[in-house]
């Protein structure tokens, strides 16, 4: 470690003389340069009791009401629908009681695919004057529902009858209604075409 070196005099009266003229660039100069005392650390808040909430229930003061606007299930809407066919007929066809004249399976088919085979089988078949029709859906496989809206079973199945009532198959379509369990149960729709002109 060197030894610190003192000034010589010729450099210590040049010093004084640089320091006599010398003005400080701040008023604080000499606050600045003068020793503090470290400043002193505030004590920690410490509550003295922590707030008391009283006892509670979620959703305890939340307003119930029975005017819930939840839309009805497939089946419920259907058996709704007002009655357009002959009552003793609807009776026997929602019996299975009258054997459908003609079916078409869509089950497996992507809604693009199946749109087009319905409205082609529907037509046909209103122009051979034919009156039951057999339409197969499909109940549907349950997937896992990672979103916020729940998703239906059976996208087939819950879109043939919109299809089915919306042009060009809407004027065709007398009734609408599920299937017989031993023509496919909640899976299919018999679909009562009109008279044809």
């Amino acid at each position: 470690m060197a030894r610190r070196r003192h000034l010589r005099p010729d450099e210590e009266e040049l010093w004084h003389a640089v320091a006599r003229t010398a003005k400080p660039m701040h008023s604080n100069g000499k606050s600045v340069l003068a020793r503090h005392d470290p400043p002193t650390v505030k004590p920690e808040f410490k509550p003295t009791q922590a707030p008391r909430f009283p006892a509670f229930h979620l959703g305890e003061k939340a307003k119930l009401s029975g005017d819930h606007n939840i839309s009805p299930g497939l089946t419920e809407a259907l058996a709704a629908a007002p009655l357009q066919m002959d009552a003793k007929a609807f009776g026997k066809m929602t019996r299975g009681k009258l054997a459908p004249e003609a079916r078409i399976d869509l089950h497996g088919m992507t809604l693009a695919q199946a749109h087009p085979e319905l409205i082609h089988f529907i037509l046909g078949a209103h122009a051979q004057g034919l009156r039951l029709v057999l339409v197969i859906t499909g109940k549907g496989k349950s997937k896992p529902d990672h979103g916020p809206i729940p998703q239906r079973v059976g996208a087939l199945r819950h879109q043939v009858p919109q299809w089915l009532r919306l042009p060009p198959l809407g004027p065709c379509v007398l009734q609408i209604s599920e299937a017989h369990l031993r023509h496919g149960g909640s899976g299919a729709y018999y679909v009562y075409l009109r008279r044809g002109r």
